[in-house]
């Protein structure tokens, strides 16, 4: 499977978890001048945005250890993008990674790790 299709799959997989979390589906895959946002949720008046990463194996270490310094940086310029492009600057907000390890052959998700607030001091 190409990792587009994994990409893809694993979006959808992230969305339905959000919505059974009774999280808003705000927005998906939305380009600013700094990347892509995967998932833009709502809570409790609160914006997520969330970086999905979908692997098909451990092969390459867990998906979310894609997400390191640089792409946290992205993911900081990426959501002050959005939220001044729409006028949102008041809402509180959070970084998140949906982590999810995808069996090939079923195409469902083996394990699905929700991590809250990345870059939260504590």
């Amino acid at each position: 499977m190409k990792n587009q299709a994994v990409g893809k799959i694993g979006e959808m997989i992230a969305r339905e978890t959000a919505r059974k979390r009774h999280y808003a589906v705000k927005d998906i895959n939305v380009r600013t001048p700094y990347g892509e946002i995967d998932l833009i949720l709502e809570k409790n008046d609160r914006i997520f945005f969330v970086e999905v990463k979908t692997r098909t194996s451990y092969r390459f270490g867990f998906p979310e250890e894609a997400v390191n310094q640089e792409k946290m940086s992205h993911m900081i310029q990426n959501a002050e993008y959005y939220l001044n492009d729409r006028q949102l600057s008041d809402k509180g907000w959070q970084l998140d990674v949906i982590s999810i390890l995808l069996d090939q052959s079923t195409q469902l998700a083996r394990e699905i790790q929700w991590i809250e607030n990345i870059t939260a001091d504590e």
